[in-house]
């Protein structure tokens, strides 16, 4: 899936270079758009998260296997300068990710193949606030990069649910932070502005609910479990 982000990524950067950085001038689609104080929008996108592992002891990675996603949400603009935009972008986010436990984990005890699995289902809602740093406009496209820090309510975390892995529940926090790192093209046509992005995403805290046996198999080994992921998203204003 992250080959693919990076793919079309190029493909989309490459179309617009062939078709406007070497090309003459052009007539400016929508050439004072960028020029109000605020402005509103809304994207989709598909995203991709994966877990990372710190561990106790030197034992085999849990795997992670990883779904895409579906992601949807607003934007607000406040332009600083020219150059220079904050962003809030609340969004709705929702994946899977299926934990694989090697059988070493249950060393001494009687296990089945459903325990060796575990899914993490999460719906996150997301609320970034960002800066968005653009170059100078280029007949009707604008590079940038956008950065900064965001929280996340996991609505199907269950860290108040009192069940854990001894019967199948596997639990994760509520409340995520985030830091946030991406870059995209503003393309500019007659009545819109269409930006694709990718962004990279990190969990400064750790998210696992540890099990109440101490020696759980499932979390007993693990010292910080941490959401990292990409998210492709292409941004309507």
């Amino acid at each position: 899936m992250k080959k693919l982000f990076v793919l079309l990524v190029v493909l989309i950067f490459s179309q617009a270079a062939s078709a406007q950085l070497f090309s003459k001038e052009k007539i400016k689609n929508n050439e004072n758009f960028d020029k109000d104080l605020l402005s509103w929008g809304f994207y989709l996108g598909l995203n991709n998260y994966d877990y990372q592992f710190n561990y106790e002891t030197d034992m085999k990675d849990i795997l992670v296997q990883t779904n895409v996603g579906f992601s949807v949400g607003l934007i607000s603009n406040l332009r600083i300068t020219d150059y220079f935009d904050l962003r809030f972008e609340p969004g709705l986010f929702i994946t899977q990710r299926n934990l694989i436990y090697d059988p070493s984990y249950f060393d001494g005890m009687e296990f089945t193949d459903s325990d060796l699995m575990r899914e993490v289902k999460s719906t996150y809602v997301h609320f970034p606030l960002l800066l968005k740093v653009s170059t100078k406009r280029i007949n009707n496209f604008k590079p940038f990069i956008i950065g900064g820090l965001s929280v996340a309510l996991n609505l199907s975390s269950n860290e108040e649910n009192p069940d854990d892995n001894s019967v199948g529940q596997f639990r994760t926090k509520k409340n995520v932070m985030f830091y946030e790192l991406g870059f995209g093209i503003d393309f500019y046509n007659k009545w819109f502005k269409f930006s694709p992005s990718i962004r990279g995403v990190f969990a400064m805290n750790d998210e696992l609910v540890r099990d109440v046996d101490p020696n759980s198999p499932w979390t007993s080994n693990v010292t910080t479990m941490k959401t990292r992921g990409i998210f492709l998203n292409f941004t309507f204003q």
